[in-house]
C-alpha cells in the first residue's frame, strides 16, 4: 500500500512525497509529512494495548493528521464531465421535486391515509435522503478540480448512504407483506395492518438500517489512513474506502460479507414468499378482469423490487479486476442516482389515484380578479 501512493519507509523516517492524480482534470495533491524519528529508550517491550484503546488512538491519528480522500469518480473520461453533470443535475432535481411532492400529497390528502401510501411516503423519504447524500458531491466533483473529501465527511457519507440502502431494502420487504395481506386477506386488511403495526414495521426498518452500517463504522477507526488516499469511486462506498487503508482489511471484508448476505437473503425471502401466495391467490380468481386488477396492484412494487435488487446483485457478479471498476461505477450510479428517481415515476405512472391528484394540481388555476 505504501508503494502505491509513493511512500517509502526507511528506518522509520518519512520524507515528503507528491501524488499526481490522472492528467486531464488539472488537479494535484501534495502530501507532506514531517520527518519522524523513533528512538528506543528501553529494550523492554510494552504490553499490547487493549483493542478499544487502539481504536481510539487510530481514530485520533486519522483526524490529527487531517486525513483526506480523493474521489476519482469519472475522471477517466474528461470530455464527459459537463454532459454527465447536466444529466445528473436534471435527475437530482426530478428526484427531489417528485419525492418531496409525494410526501406532501400523501400527508395533506386524507384519501392517501392508508398503510400502502404510508409505506410509500417513507420510501420517498429514504430515496430523497439517499440521493441527497451522494449526488451533490458527485455533481461537485464533475466540475471542480479539487476532488478531495475529509475523513469525517467521508465516513458520514458512507454511514448515511449505507443506512438508506439497507432501510429501503427492508421497506420494500414490508410493502410486499402489505400487498400480501391486501390480496390474500382483503376483509381483514384494516385489522391486520393497524397503525401500530405499520409504525413498528417502519421503525424496525430504520433501526436495522442504522445498526449494520454502525457496526462497520465502529470498526473503521481501527483502519490506518494517512495523508491523501485515492478512492477509485464517486462516493465513499465501503469496499472502495477500506481498499486504500494500509491496515489488514480481512475483518472488515468478513463483516461486510456477513452483513450484506444476511440483508440480501432475508429481504428477498420476505419479498418472494408473500408473492408466491399472491400469485396463487390471483390464479384462483375466475374473471380475467379481476386477475388483471389484482396483478396491476402489485406490478409497481414488483418493478421497483426488480430494479433495486437486480442492480445491487449485479455488483456481486462483476469480477474483481481493474477493468470492472467502470462497470461497478455505472451500476452504482444506477442505484444511487437513477433508482431514487425511477421509484416515484413507477408508482405515479401506474397508480390511478396518484395520477388523478397530480392532474388536479396541474389543472388548478389561480383566479384573477
Amino acid at each position: 500500500m505504501h508503494e502505491i501512493f509513493g511512500f517509502k519507509s526507511i528506518s522509520n523516517h518519512f520524507t515528503k512525497n507528491r501524488i499526481n492524480l490522472p492528467a486531464g482534470n488539472g488537479y494535484l495533491f501534495t502530501s507532506s509529512l514531517n520527518e519522524l524519528e523513533i528512538e528506543t529508550t528501553s529494550s523492554h517491550t510494552p504490553p499490547p494495548s487493549p483493542p478499544f484503546e487502539d481504536t481510539v488512538v487510530m481514530a485520533v491519528r486519522n483526524l490529527s493528521v487531517e486525513t483526506t480522500f480523493a474521489l476519482l469518480g469519472f475522471t477517466d473520461y474528461p470530455e464527459l464531465q459537463i454532459p454527465l453533470f447536466l444529466v445528473f443535475l436534471i435527475m437530482y432535481i426530478i428526484t427531489v421535486v417528485r419525492n418531496l411532492g409525494m410526501i406532501v400529497i400523501i400527508k395533506i390528502n386524507p384519501k392517501f391515509h392508508t398503510p400502502m401510501y404510508f409505506f410509500l411516503s417513507h420510501l420517498s423519504l429514504v430515496d430523497f435522503c439517499y440521493s441527497s447524500v451522494v449526488t451533490p458531491k458527485l455533481l461537485e466533483n464533475l466540475v471542480m478540480a479539487d476532488k478531495s473529501i475529509f475523513y469525517f465527511s467521508c465516513m458520514l457519507q458512507y454511514f448515511l448512504s449505507c443506512t438508506a440502502v439497507v432501510t429501503e431494502s427492508f421497506l420494500l420487504a414490508v410493502m410486499a407483506y402489505d400487498h400480501f395481506v391486501a390480496t390474500c386477506n382483503p376483509l381483514l386488511y384494516t385489522v391486520v395492518m393497524s397503525q401500530r403495526l405499520c409504525a413498528l414495521l417502519v421503525s424496525g426498518s430504520y433501526l436495522w438500517g442504522m445498526f449494520g452500517p454502525l457496526v462497520l463504522l465502529c470498526y473503521a477507526p481501527r483502519l490506518n489512513f494517512s495523508g491523501h488516499n485515492i478512492i477509485n469511486h464517486f462516493f465513499c462506498e465501503y469496499t472502495a474506502l477500506i481498499a486504500v487503508s494500509s491496515s489488514d482489511i480481512l475483518i472488515p471484508h468478513l463483516l461486510l460479507f456477513g452483513f450484506a448476505t444476511f440483508n440480501k437473503v432475508s429481504t428477498l425471502l420476505n419479498i418472494l414468499t408473500p408473492y408466491i401466495f399472491i400469485f396463487v391467490t390471483i390464479l384462483k380468481i375466475r374473471s380475467a378482469s379481476g386477475r388483471r386488477k389484482a396483478f396491476s396492484a402489485c406490478a409497481s412494487h414488483l418493478t421497483a423490487v426488480t430494479i433495486f435488487h437486480g442492480t445491487i446483485l449485479s455488483l456481486y457478479c462483476v469480477p474483481n479486476s481493474k477493468n470492472s471498476r467502470q462497470s461497478v461505477k455505472v451500476a452504482s450510479v444506477f442505484y444511487t442516482v437513477v433508482n431514487p428517481m425511477l421509484n416515484l415515476l413507477i408508482y405515479s405512472l401506474r397508480n390511478k389515484d396518484v395520477k388523478d391528484v397530480l392532474q388536479k394540481l396541474i389543472d388548478t388555476k389561480v383566479p384573477f380578479h
